[in-house]
């Protein structure tokens, strides 16, 4: 049994990201997370004051991951069309394998959980900036959002099951956005 002390942060929070995905954020608890680790809840609080700052951290790492993941999938391309789409495609894919997590950081209401603006913007500036390069700076903005729009709600109607009449969604989603990339050209 490891030394509560040494359980670090970043370790409960990625345990607690596995947990949601695996057992449900309702299922999460202090208590089951510090089983995981063999160690009594209380020592819990050296890290979190409570559940709220757990799902906190839970955001911010889930945040940071979609940036990385986002930003490491661009590194090979120079062509933004290209990147456009590579962007878009990374997105969905951090998203469907993160389903719970996702959700959690970036479809709450609740103040106190909302994702840090800070992480929103490292997402969205590289993606800006590219589309900036194919529309100009003066409407790179709604542009963009568009293209977060396109992403996010694919995504949320793919896991929610909405999508009932069958067929490809890879192949709907890579039309989808090969047609937003088209316009705006």
């Amino acid at each position: 049994m490891p030394y509560p002390a040494q359980v670090q942060a970043i370790e409960l929070t990625e345990k607690a990201r596995e947990l949601i995905e695996s057992e449900g954020l309702d299922r999460l608890t202090l208590a089951s997370l510090a089983a995981a680790f063999g160690i009594a809840a209380p020592s819990l609080y050296h890290h979190f004051k409570n559940k709220t700052a757990l799902l906190v951290a839970v955001n911010e790492r889930t945040g940071a991951l979609l940036v990385e993941h986002v930003q490491t999938s661009i590194a090979q391309t120079n062509d933004p069309r290209e990147r456009i789409s590579v962007m878009l495609h990374a997105y969905r894919v951090f998203a469907l394998a993160n389903p719970s997590t996702y959700g959690l950081a970036f479809t709450n209401t609740i103040p106190g959980l909302q994702l840090d603006p800070t992480f929103a913007e490292a997402l969205a500036l590289p993606l800006q900036a590219t589309v900036a390069e194919l529309v100009g700076t003066e409407v790179a903005l709604p542009a963009l959002r568009g293209g977060w729009a396109l992403v996010h709600g694919f995504v949320m109607l793919e896991l929610s099951g909405q999508f009932r009449r069958g067929g490809d969604l890879d192949a709907a989603f890579a039309h989808a956005v090969e047609t937003y990339i088209r316009g705006l050209a």
